[in-house]
């Protein structure tokens, strides 16, 4: 009975041991720093499949690494070069930190220590091509997957293991080109953008850096930070934003690539986006635009109406009623210019606007002025005998009606110009 009982307790308290174990946090974990107990270390290593999210950083693309809030990812560029390239390995290794380095190929054959280094120290170590060219986005692709090779060639050569390479690439100053991404995705390689850097490649303070960095993570709240380990300003600034990540809760991921032995963390699609989608927040993507590929440059004429109803074994893409009424049309005469044209300052012209209507009426009235003066005239032919024999007989007589003078003709008002007006 007393071997039993103290065969249960033992059990009892293994089995409560792995179950603090299984629920400890990852940031209780992350404490068990050798030499640094307060060390901001890292909370949890990320397992990614390069095939299945090619494309990461929402700097440049819409998915980003599956973290967490207020999870962090350290990245370094354009590296190694040892008087900075040890400084910054051996404040990581103080803080136990876990970080991913872009090597440029050039470096890498300069330092192949360096990368040795890194390696050593449990970093990830992808590539950042041979010379650093920021053309990427121009240049043609057979000279990128030069680029890309040389640095994927010298970086791996540096190694003493060369399978410790994790299939990560970065283009230099992220000059993205879709040729470019097209390749690398096509070879399993995942292009890293990032989801805000700290400017430490401008000529700016290492306060500014520091400031930029831990802004920015604000910010977003999580994300794949971007660094240069081959700048004097980001070895002073790495300390204080290292001590601030602790102070406002951040933690530490480590990404590493996929392999046979070692499958890809399981996680959601949503949780590739950096601020998932919610039912309150309305979201319209349009579908990108294939680019097609054809094989010939000529182009084939335009079809007629002609071709289009020349043969009776096809139908006809117009509607019988179009059809009939497009013969008809070709029946009718052609209108002549002049049964358009309204000569200038006829009657409709100017009856077109309110101002014009005493004009109008003006000129009816002018077009019946010659009709009574000619009038006039006659009678005045006929008059004249009479009025030489009233002359001959009273000769002292005043005429007074010839004094006289004749009122102007009242003006005929048009009915039809008054409706029109």
């Amino acid at each position: 009975m007393i071997g039993s009982s103290v065969v249960l307790r033992t059990r009892s308290w293994i089995v409560l041991c792995l179950g603090i174990l299984t629920i400890a946090s990852p940031a209780a974990l992350a404490a068990d720093c050798p030499g640094n107990p307060d060390a901001l270390g890292t909370s949890r290593t990320l397992v990614v499949d390069p095939r299945e999210h090619p494309l990461i950083g929402t700097m440049q693309y819409r998915e980003t690494l599956p973290l967490k809030d207020r999870e962090v990812v350290l990245t370094f560029d354009d590296g190694p070069i040892p008087k900075y390239s040890n400084q910054v390995l051996k404040i990581l290794a103080d803080e136990c930190i876990k970080a991913t380095f872009f090597i440029v190929g050039n470096q890498a054959k300069a330092n192949p220590d360096g990368v040795r280094k890194l390696v050593a120290a449990g970093h990830t170590v992808g590539t950042h091509s041979m010379d650093h060219p920021l053309t990427f986005d121009r240049m043609p692709i057979e000279k990128a997957e030069a680029e890309i090779n040389g640095g994927i060639a010298w970086t791996s050569a540096a190694m003493t293991d060369p399978s410790q390479l994790a299939p990560f690439f970065r283009i230099p100053g992220l000059m993205r080109a879709e040729g470019v991404e097209n390749h690398l995705i096509s070879r399993g390689i995942q292009v890293w953008s990032a989801d805000f850097p700290a400017d430490d490649w401008r000529h700016v303070s290492s306060d500014r850096v520091y400031q930029l960095a831990i802004q920015r993570l604000e910010a977003k709240g999580k994300g794949i930070l971007l660094l240069h380990d081959i700048q004097a300003r980001t070895v002073a600034a790495l300390p204080k934003i290292i001590r601030d990540l602790k102070a406002r809760g951040y933690r530490i991921v480590h990404v590493v690539p996929a392999s046979a032995d070692r499958p890809a963390t399981p996680t959601n699609p949503v949780e590739w986006l950096l601020h998932p989608p919610t039912e309150t927040v309305p979201i319209a993507r349009w579908p990108a635009v294939p680019h097609f590929v054809f094989a010939e440059s000529r182009t084939l004429p335009a079809p007629s109406l002609a071709d289009l109803n020349a043969r009776t074994e096809h139908q006809s893409l117009l509607p019988r009623r179009t059809r009939g009424q497009m013969d008809i049309a070709s029946t009718l005469p052609v209108p002549g210019r002049a049964l358009f044209a309204i000569p200038e300052g006829s009657v409709e012209v100017l009856l077109s606007t309110t101002l014009s209507r005493r004009a109008a009426t003006r000129l009816a009235m002018a077009a019946e002025t010659p009709h009574a003066a000619r009038s006039k005239v006659a009678k005045s032919k006929t008059a004249k005998p009479q009025a030489r024999h009233t002359a001959l007989a009273a000769p002292a007589a005043p005429n007074h009606a010839a004094q006289v003078k004749s009122a102007p003709p009242r003006p005929t008002r048009v009915a039809s110009l008054k409706k029109r007006a």
